[in-house]
């Protein structure tokens, strides 16, 4: 027993000295332990939650949910336009980009909006709580637990260790996609006078599979390539990539065409 833990304390020693020393005082980046402390309310608040308003109303939110989405959509806007800005200023390659882990200025922009959107998927658990106290327990799925759940870490182990380079593409690509997602959300927030309007829902689905896609191809592209990137970090975006194809297909079919095919 003693063993164990003198090995998992080799281990928390090693992750945080071999951090990004830029990045390293930034709220939550320094130890794992505040987002592992997150990850367990978060996995405990899905627990209790529905338990404790099992006989209770659900609680209108409709205020709080279009402040909400709409004020994810400006985040978004916001990153979206710092990562394409800032990548296009400093030369960035679409095929391979290194790590710049200097302190220059557009080297330290681009960390801070990988900080940001590290801290996005952190607010993005609110998605969930939203559900639980609309009682729309229904929402709560796998794919939906999964995504949220594992985006704090993927995005913890960017921002400490590859605050840049590669990243970038990815927060690039997702920051647009919910743009369009929570403007959509947004929308329907506002009330059933909406619904007409909101016709376009599954292929908002479609965008997130082909951002996937997307991911996957380049990801994989550099796994296969000299790229003065970690081929661990790749590896383990082309791993979770795949897994959320899988998951998102299967989100389409049963959502989309199984139910099309029913209603004939």
């Amino acid at each position: 027993m003693a063993s164990v833990w003198q090995n998992m304390y080799s281990m928390h020693q090693w992750i945080l000295e071999n951090g990004d020393k830029r990045t390293d005082p930034w709220l939550l980046v320094y130890s794992p332990v505040p987002i592992l402390v997150v990850f367990l309310c978060y996995l405990g608040v899905i627990w209790v939650g529905p338990r404790v308003l099992k006989h209770r109303e659900p609680v209108d939110l409709k205020l709080v949910l279009i402040v909400y989405n709409f004020t994810m959509v400006c985040l978004s806007a916001y990153m979206f336009h710092e990562f394409l800005v800032t990548s296009w200023q400093a030369n960035y390659s679409y095929l391979c980009q290194p790590v710049d882990y200097s302190t220059s200025p557009l080297a330290m922009r681009m960390a801070s909006v990988c900080w940001w959107f590290f801290f996005s998927k952190v607010i993005e658990l609110s998605d969930t709580i939203f559900f639980i106290l609309r009682k729309k327990n229904n929402q709560l799925t796998f794919l939906h637990v999964y995504h949220h759940g594992t985006m704090i870490f993927n995005w913890w182990a960017g921002i400490k260790y590859v605050a840049g380079g590669q990243s970038f593409f990815i927060g690039l690509l997702n920051t647009f996609v919910h743009i369009v997602m929570y403007s959509y959300y947004g929308l329907a927030a506002l009330g059933p006078h909406m619904q007409k309007y909101l016709w376009w829902k599954r292929y908002l689905t479609s965008l997130q599979l082909l951002q996937f896609v997307l991911l996957t191809t380049h990801t994989g592209y550099n796994l296969f390539t000299e790229c003065d990137f970690p081929d661990s970090m790749n590896m383990v975006v082309f791993a979770y990539c795949l897994s959320l194809i899988g998951l998102f297909s299967n989100f389409y079919y049963q959502s989309y065409l199984k139910r099309k095919s029913k209603n004939k």
